[in-house]
């Protein structure tokens, strides 16, 4: 929707509850794609089936090929829990196994985890958000202080946009904290990751993720080899740059 301004929607509604985030953004473009992998993900899709029909809310998830068991399972209860479809997207098995067959099954420990998960998440995401107006995302403003302390509730998503097609991102939980997120989840008993009940606060590949310890960023426990500036996996490329939107 063209004539749609991520900046007049973060002026009107930066400071409402996600829930009237959610409904001003389906009056604004008549649907909602939610991208679910974790706990905030499963909130939006609690939230946003109270303010849209439930056929006008598609859930997809991106099935890396590496995720742990408990996140397979996660994903099914979801679904059987509310009802839904949940449109799973797997990497395209070429480009997997081209990857591995250059640089074998675990090069991120080496190279870094950018070229992987360009493989296994970037590119199905690019695929899935191709022609879509917008897409709803669990970002936090505290998840990642490195690249997400600018965070707005309404986005021009340049990453996976472009002038010709242009895509808005709508984030509902940016003001949220994880204190905010487990609350609802256990006064609306929202279905959540049994890893979390081990000591996983920020949950990927399983290769790529372990539980924090006390007092950790909850970032910490992902790719916890590299820098801990800058751990972004590709989906949300557009925290690494200048933001579309400004208002504060």
């Amino acid at each position: 929707m063209t004539s749609f301004d991520p900046n007049r929607f973060v002026l009107e509604h930066d400071r409402e509850h996600p829930k009237e985030i959610l409904r001003a953004a389906y009056k604004a473009f008549g649907e909602l794609t939610i991208s679910f992998s974790g706990a905030e993900d499963v909130v939006l899709i609690d939230l946003a089936l109270k303010v849209a029909p439930k056929e006008d809310v598609h859930v997809f998830s991106l099935d890396t090929g590496r995720l742990h068991a408990e996140t397979y399972a996660f994903i099914e209860r979801v679904r059987d829990h509310y009802g839904i479809d949940i449109d799973v997207r797997v990497p395209d098995t070429e480009a997997v196994q081209a990857l591995v067959r250059e640089k074998g099954l675990f090069s991120f420990y080496r190279d870094g985890h950018q070229e992987c998960c360009g493989v296994r998440k970037v590119a199905p995401l690019r695929r899935r958000l191709a022609g879509l107006p917008v897409w709803v995302s669990g970002q936090r403003r505290d998840q990642s202080p490195g690249t997400r302390s600018s965070l707005q509730v309404a986005e021009r998503d340049s990453a996976f946009g472009s002038e010709a097609a242009p895509l808005v991102k709508i984030n509902p939980l940016t003001h949220w904290t994880s204190e905010d997120v487990w609350t609802y989840i256990r006064m609306f008993d929202v279905p959540y990751n049994a890893l979390h009940e081990r000591g996983y606060v920020s949950i990927g590949c399983e290769p790529c993720t372990r539980p924090t310890l006390p007092g950790q960023h909850e970032r910490e426990g992902r790719w916890w080899w590299e820098d801990q500036d800058g751990k972004e996996c590709g989906l949300h490329a557009v925290n690494l740059t200048p933001q579309a939107t400004t208002t504060s």
